[in-house]
């Protein structure tokens, strides 16, 4: 399976990049918004893990710019944000993303929500 983050936190691109990895999965990495819709329109990953406070175009307004793209608006988006206000989780999914976590995100939680989208793909 082929993801795409994006993030511009090398700590964070860092830890990711370990999990999915140890899940036999490729990792494709993105800092801005711009940079990601570029990537995922070259490669087509199969799924999006996508920072909310990037620089430049932030990750829910891409994440809509996505979901408009016919090419890819297929590919499911998992938020992954430090942003934990009342709120914020229905605003993500508003945006058109699949799936919410709070950051820090934890080894456990994100193979699951990994395998979640495996499965569902397979």
């Amino acid at each position: 399976m082929l993801i795409l983050y994006v993030e511009d936190n090398f700590e964070n691109k860092l830890f990711v990049r370990r999990v999915i990895e140890s899940m036999g999965h490729e990792m494709l990495e993105a800092e801005t918004g711009l940079d990601s819709l570029v990537i995922a329109a070259e490669k087509v990953p199969d799924l999006i893990l996508m920072d909310v406070n990037i620089p430049g175009m932030d990750g829910l307004e891409t994440t809509a710019k996505m979901k408009q793209n016919p090419r890819l608006a297929h590919i499911p988006v998992i938020a992954l944000t430090a942003n934990a206000m009342k709120g914020d989780r229905e605003r993500c999914l508003a945006a058109g993303c699949d799936g919410y976590m709070q950051k820090p995100v934890g080894v456990s939680d994100l193979r699951r929500e990994i395998s979640r989208y495996v499965a569902l793909k397979g």
